[in-house]
């Protein structure tokens, strides 16, 4: 199944879903899990990541304990009004008005509500779709591959009028990125992990799957930002996180 033209209308509103806060050991930075909802004037309303599994909203001390995550950082917030659902129902949307749910990479933070929406089409990149499980969190792979529909994607493409889907890796074998264009705000490019805060740039990356592959990436979204004047949203920004409008409030 093809992704272009997947949508029929252009982007009308996009909303920044927060998934929780998470503290990561290294400089002992706060960072926002977050998600989108992007809506379209065609009625079409699009899903991007899902943020942790659902078991951190009922115990995060068994979850973090089962999934090894403690090695990375702690979980800080992450309750049930965190979930996917919950989040979309701020929006006005319900999980059965999803066209498209967007896979920017398969790590634990962008993959917990993976199996939670049947019926909806899942656009991710190719080098992700091909790994025998959803990368999720160092050597822990709890997740399988639901039974889906996949718009799989080997390079760039418009999935829809002033809606562009970038690849992106570096951070992850398939990383993603968003480029769309709304009425009032303009161009909005949504990073993701591609590049997780500003100051990733300086410190070239360090740690991600691979270094130089995230560095030329992201030297191309900024060239991309610069080039059509567009504002940024990163992917874990401790210093924007706090400043971006939130669901119910809207990007339009």
């Amino acid at each position: 199944m093809l992704a272009k033209n997947f949508l029929k209308g252009r982007p009308v509103s996009l909303h920044v879903l927060d998934y929780g806060l998470f503290r990561v050991h290294a400089n002992d930075r706060v960072i926002g899990i977050c998600g989108f909802l992007i809506q379209t004037d065609a009625g079409e309303s699009v899903l991007v990541d899902t943020g942790l599994p659902k078991k951190y909203a009922e115990d995060k001390a068994a979850a973090t304990k089962a999934d090894r995550l403690y090695e990375f950082g702690e979980v800080l917030e992450c309750e049930m009004a965190n979930m996917p659902m919950h989040q979309l129902q701020l929006a006005g949307v319900g999980p059965d008005q999803i066209n498209l749910h967007i896979l920017t990479h398969t790590h634990i933070d962008h993959v917990g509500g993976l199996h939670d929406f049947p019926k909806v089409p899942i656009l991710v990149s190719g080098e992700e779709r091909r790994l025998p499980k959803p990368l999720y969190w160092g050597k822990i792979q709890p997740l399988e591959w639901p039974d889906e529909d996949y718009l799989v994607i080997e390079g760039d493409i418009e999935i829809g009028p002033k809606f562009r889907v970038l690849t992106v890796p570096g951070h992850a074998p398939g990383q993603l990125s968003l480029m769309l264009e709304l009425p009032k705000t303009g161009p909005i490019l949504l990073t993701s992990d591609a590049i997780s805060r500003p100051a990733e740039i300086d410190e070239k990356f360090i740690g991600s799957w691979d270094e130089p592959m995230a560095i030329s990436s992201a030297e191309r979204l900024m060239q991309l930002a610069n080039e059509t004047g567009a504002f940024v949203i990163y992917g874990h920004s401790p210093e924007q996180w706090p400043t971006l409008k939130k669901s119910p409030e809207a990007y339009i």
